[in-house]
């Protein structure tokens, strides 16, 4: 069923989590489960580390699907649109890191150790993930 991208991302702000479709070198689909947060600028962000399987998948081709469903199954978006990857976080006070930042803001609140945070954004290599959709379907439901 035809759903235009704003009501998709209405329907996505709702939730946290989704799958997100990647494609492997062959042409496979790579399916992830993500946490991700909408912003206020449409974009879906992600947080995910350089040495991912999707990581690697996007970077080779950024076209990727995200699905989102309700907690009772009976209505879901899927959203089809590209991504854009950031640098890996390589220091602690780097802009990577300060868009992790504010998207561990955005998910969970403050975090009880900020500098301990960075530490581990650079020790896991993490990298800002944003997804921007361009066409989506699903059923919005009851």
């Amino acid at each position: 069923m035809a759903v235009d991208v704003p009501a998709a991302l209405a329907f996505a702000r709702d939730h946290r989590i989704g799958v997100l479709v990647t494609r492997r070198q062959d042409g496979s689909p790579q399916l992830s489960n993500i946490l991700y947060i909408v912003g206020d600028d449409d974009a879906v962000r992600i947080s995910v580390t350089e040495s991912r399987a999707k990581t690697k998948n996007l970077r080779r081709d950024p076209r990727a699907t995200l699905y989102v469903t309700r907690e009772d199954f009976w209505a879901y978006v899927v959203m089809d649109g590209t991504v854009s990857l950031s640098e890996p976080v390589r220091d602690p006070n780097d802009a990577t890191a300060e868009a992790l930042i504010e998207l561990y803001r955005a998910a969970s609140g403050e975090h009880p150790d900020w500098d301990e945070f960075r530490r581990a954004m650079v020790s896991e290599a993490r990298v800002v993930a944003t997804f921007t959709p361009q066409h989506a379907y699903g059923m919005l439901g009851r």
